[in-house]
């Protein structure tokens, strides 16, 4: 189950994962000229920041669908909303590939982004409710391991295309257009994903989340050739009764709620910050252009690894612990990283950065999920999420201006202190490792 879930994300992440590699193709083609950019071009920061605009799009379009959306996951299941936004996300991303101004271009972005910002909250939810406890750290180390797998796939296709014309497109629409195509093979795979058995009983259907639980504990006997299973363990049970919004706002959620959308903004600058423009950083750096983006690749490998390792320990050290360690690191290695300027340390540097902020991510994406009831889960999730989505798209203007202004210092700077923000806001929050879903929320 968390292979074919995760395998959904494979195409979100390919999504957001592709700007900075489709960035020096975009700008060729002039697609981020003041002409071309329409009304986007009007606001001075926007225009200054060039590429930044399309980053700006992609968030905006993100935190629209964390925001707005969030809640019909609550409301219309997880499986039904898994698959429709993958298709929302499929045909947008197709016809965005297309488009011949940086206007349409960017509005485009923003439309496909609410489908994938839906799809990410739909996915941590969904994990979090059909995974035991004792599992839940892996599953999510899993997940993000076999998502990430797809970045370095991202760099080596941008990096042999470069320059190219497949099929008579340029080598970023190609690019762009593999995503969406290849989205059409989950969507065919959805029907072995059971719907959430906890979102089945919540809304009165128990029969078919018996079924559902029966059939899981079916195959558990017979993968470790068990006659029975240990007896349930007794559980405080959630508040009856339908969830809303203005329910994460009192106690005990409102500073579960506070906490993780402060953190959310600040871990997103480091995170989508490095990402997205690492090969824009190393060229700042003194890399040539071709070299930045056969680096970036080298970089780019070093994504599912840090989930991987993360198998090995998400289940035996604290949620809290593991966020915090990533984000510390980060905010060391970006400053080295502004100071250096050999290719071999540049190259590493990014690597270390790359596996902490990956261990980070999966940590915090298990994190969040778990501090919320059923009844409100993915509008909660959706909610905190949000604000990493407005940051994203407000840090990538950021990222843009300081790096004209200041240089790769600058960035490190703004990227050091927004670490140390989310290091605080973690350290606030309570602990989860090994706890029942039902537990947390009380």
């Amino acid at each position: 189950m968390v292979i074919l879930i995760s395998l959904g994300g494979v195409f979100e992440f390919y999504d957001l994962f592709f700007t900075g590699y489709v960035a020096p193709g975009m700008v060729q083609s002039g697609l981020f000229k003041p002409e071309s950019l329409g009304a986007f071009a009007s606001l001075e920061p926007l225009a200054v920041a060039g590429f930044g605009t399309f980053v700006f799009a992609t968030f905006a379009g993100l935190w629209l669908g964390t925001l707005i959306f969030g809640y019909v996951a609550d409301r219309f299941g997880r499986r039904q909303i898994f698959t429709w936004s993958l298709i929302w996300y499929m045909v947008c991303t197709a016809i965005m590939a297309f488009q011949t101004s940086g206007f349409a271009l960017n509005i485009w972005r923003i439309i496909a982004g609410i489908g994938i910002g839906v799809e990410l909250v739909t996915i941590d939810t969904y994990i979090s409710e059909l995974i035991p406890s004792a599992e839940r750290g892996r599953a999510y180390a899993t997940n993000q391991f076999i998502t990430f797998l797809v970045v370095p796939v991202i760099a080596f296709l941008a990096f042999v295309m470069k320059g190219t014309r497949p099929f008579g497109l340029e080598y970023w629409r190609v690019l762009i257009l593999i995503g969406s195509v290849g989205a059409i093979v989950v969507w065919i795979l959805r029907r072995h994903i059971p719907e959430s058995p906890r979102w089945l009983a919540r809304h009165g259907r128990a029969a078919q989340a018996d079924r559902i639980v029966a059939e899981i504990e079916r195959k558990v006997m017979a993968e470790k050739g068990l006659a029975s299973l240990p007896q349930p363990q007794a559980l405080q049970a959630e508040k009856e009764g339908e969830g809303s919004l203005g329910e994460i706002f009192h106690p005990p959620y409102l500073k579960r709620t506070v906490l993780l959308s402060i953190f959310n903004m600040a871990q997103v600058i480091g995170f989508y910050g490095f990402a997205a423009w690492v090969p824009t950083l190393l060229i700042s750096r003194g890399i040539h252009v071709t070299h930045s983006l056969e680096y970036a690749f080298i970089i780019a490998i070093a994504n599912p690894f840090g989930p991987l390792l993360g198998t090995l320990f998400a289940d035996r050290i604290e949620r809290k612990t593991q966020i915090v360690g990533g984000l510390l690191i980060m905010a060391i290695v970006i400053v080295l990283f502004s100071r250096s300027s050999a290719p071999w340390l540049l190259i590493l540097l990014g690597v270390l950065f790359t596996l902490a902020a990956n261990v980070m991510s999966y940590a915090y994406h298990n994190y969040q999920a778990e501090l919320y009831p059923t009844r409100v889960r993915a509008r909660a999730v959706g909610f905190v999420y949000s604000w990493s989505r407005l940051a994203a798209a407000f840090a990538g203007l950021a990222v843009g201006m300081l790096l004209h202004g200041y240089g790769v210092p600058g960035v490190a700077a703004f990227v050091g202190v927004s670490m140390l923000v989310g290091i605080v806001m973690i350290l606030l929050g309570p602990s989860t490792r090994g706890r029942a879903l039902e537990h947390i929320s009380h």
